[in-house]
């Protein structure tokens, strides 16, 4: 790993921090865009000696109005997919971030760090808020704060991210260099983002030029983690694509985004890239690819959907788990919440 920010002085031991919403429909897409890479990051971090630490982020999932007990219901299943996908709270560090405090409260002072103008550029807040900015929730105006605060309450130097939340890392090291010019400290981690691999943004099987997402009307659309094995073959055999056959070499693929999406999700399920798969199927029709890719997808998928419908089967075991893991979590997060108190001026006892 390289050092978080060649400005600072400070050198912060390497730490890596991510999560995801729990806003239900686990697909594909957040497999390989973010699951997969946290079981990867999980084992690269106690070959090198470095912690790892992953979050159900459901204050986040509030941002917009959740139904109660739907909401309990998608954090557990998130975990369970985490869990699944190979997380093991053994390893890496395993929770739901409202059980965790010191996010809302290092929030709030990121809150007085951070400027309106600041939050007004996030392209997700005109995305969400869309032209009934009025009407939307503060705390969706505030969600970057409160992210920045995920990530710098565990002074974490890492996160693995979708080339969607990259603007929202930039916002958390500009917040991280106000505090610390402000107080004249070289208290907190200049943040990198991570953003890797051939299928870090899957597509949609239906149109190759929008993003896989639980929210598209078609589920034929997606491939979700708690699709059965019939399931899967079936949508990647149903598929759209083109007429032409599998180029040989990535350039063939452009303007052909059908072709471009089933052949990155075949190489990150492989764990080879592009031009290697190119090579190995140029000149196939895809009703020679298809099977393929299917055969692969099952293989990976179905152990998962499968250890996920056990778990949801036992909730006191995947409370047991986060809640364990929110524990090892406060343990990292008190003694920074405190520290920054103390830098900028509070009492405590």
């Amino acid at each position: 790993m390289s050092d978080a920010s060649a400005n600072q002085t400070t050198k912060f031991q390497p730490r890596v921090f991510s999560g995801i919403q729990p806003s239900g429909g686990l697909t594909l897409g957040n497999y390989l865009g973010a699951m997969r890479r946290f079981v990867d990051w999980q084992e690269r971090g106690l070959n090198e000696g470095f912690e790892t630490i992953f979050c159900m982020v459901d204050l986040h999932a509030i941002t917009v109005w959740q139904d109660p007990e739907a909401l309990r219901r998608q954090t557990r299943e998130l975990a369970a997919g985490y869990i699944a996908s190979g997380l093991d709270p053994a390893k890496a560090i395993l929770f739901n971030q409202s059980q965790v405090p010191e996010h809302t409260q290092l929030a709030w002072i990121f809150n007085c760090v951070a400027r309106m103008g600041w939050m007004q550029r996030m392209t997700q807040w005109k995305d969400k808020a869309g032209k009934n900015q009025q009407n939307a929730s503060l705390g969706l105006f505030a969600y970057p704060s409160l992210m920045a605060a995920d990530i710098l309450v565990y002074h974490a130097t890492h996160v693995p991210v979708g080339e969607d939340q990259k603007q929202h890392i930039e916002l958390t090291r500009d917040i991280a260099i106000k505090f610390n010019n402000d107080y004249g400290v070289d208290f907190f981690p200049v943040t990198e983002p991570v953003i890797e691999g051939a299928a870090t943004r899957v597509m949609s099987l239906r149109d190759g030029s929008k993003k896989m997402s639980k929210s598209d009307p078609s589920d034929m659309a997606r491939i979700n983690l708690t699709d059965d094995a019939d399931a899967i073959a079936n949508k990647i055999r149903k598929a759209r694509t083109d007429p032409e056959a599998l180029p040989s070499e990535a350039k063939g693929l452009e303007d052909r985004p059908e072709a471009r999406n089933l052949v990155n999700i075949y190489a990150a399920l492989s764990g080879k890239d592009v031009d290697s798969v190119l090579a190995e199927v140029g000149g196939k029709q895809f009703s020679e690819f298809k099977p393929m890719l299917a055969d692969i997808a099952v293989a990976h998928l179905s152990p998962i959907s499968t250890e996920m419908a056990r778990l949801m089967e036992a909730p006191d075991e995947i409370d047991a788990i986060i809640g364990k893991g929110a524990e090892k979590a406060r343990e990292i997060a008190e003694p920074i919440l405190k520290k920054t108190y103390d830098i900028v001026g509070m009492i405590r006892s």
